[in-house]
């Protein structure tokens, strides 16, 4: 077990202390649920960080990096959405990035068993989707205004804001692998 692929299993073994703690009933639970998050988007940079420094790529990090990135964020779209369930616009960006996430990780482990994995490599706007997701999500998860700013309000025109650049760079995937996707049989 490499020094990454030991942070990245960290991160999974955080989601359910993040679940449990954002149900905790007390005044502080949302504050620590936040840092938890926090912290968990923390090691990802981290983690890839090292892997590339210390030469310690793994075919295992490569599967459960994205994995864990995953699993955190869906947990706590919808434990949000548990929580505020009368917010369309929650419920209707939760749609639109869990969706993209399932599409997307489906057309990159069908493009790399074509060899060309490389089509649908990291894009900038997948990573501008990815901060504005974790923002909206630290808002949406910590909830109280700060310095009388409305967090909750300004995480969801956050998430919208994901959900719509999610929207887009799941158009760059696609067009990047249109050719292999329209010549395969």
């Amino acid at each position: 077990m490499t020094i990454p692929n030991a942070i990245t299993t960290f991160r999974i073994v955080l989601i359910p202390v993040f679940i449990a703690v954002f149900y905790l009933p007390y005044a502080w639970a949302p504050a620590l649920a936040a840092f938890v998050f926090w912290f968990a988007a923390i090691t990802d940079w981290f983690d890839g960080y090292l892997a590339r420094k210390l030469n310690q790529q793994s075919s295992l990090g490569a599967f459960i990096d994205p994995l864990a990135d995953k699993l955190m964020v869906i947990s706590a779209l919808l434990i949000i959405l548990a929580k505020h369930s009368e917010n369309n616009w929650l419920l209707l960006s939760s749609i639109i990035i869990i969706s993209r996430e399932i599409f997307i990780s489906s057309l990159r482990e069908w493009m790399s068993s074509m060899g060309k994995s490389e089509d649908v490599a990291v894009s900038f706007f997948g990573k501008a989707k990815t901060v504005a997701q974790m923002f909206a999500l630290l808002f949406l998860i910590y909830e109280h205004d700060i310095f009388g700013l409305p967090t909750y309000t300004f995480g969801v025109g956050l998430l919208v804001w994901s959900a719509i650049l999610t929207l887009v760079s799941m158009a760059v995937y696609i067009k990047s692998a249109w050719l292999t996707l329209r010549t395969s049989n």
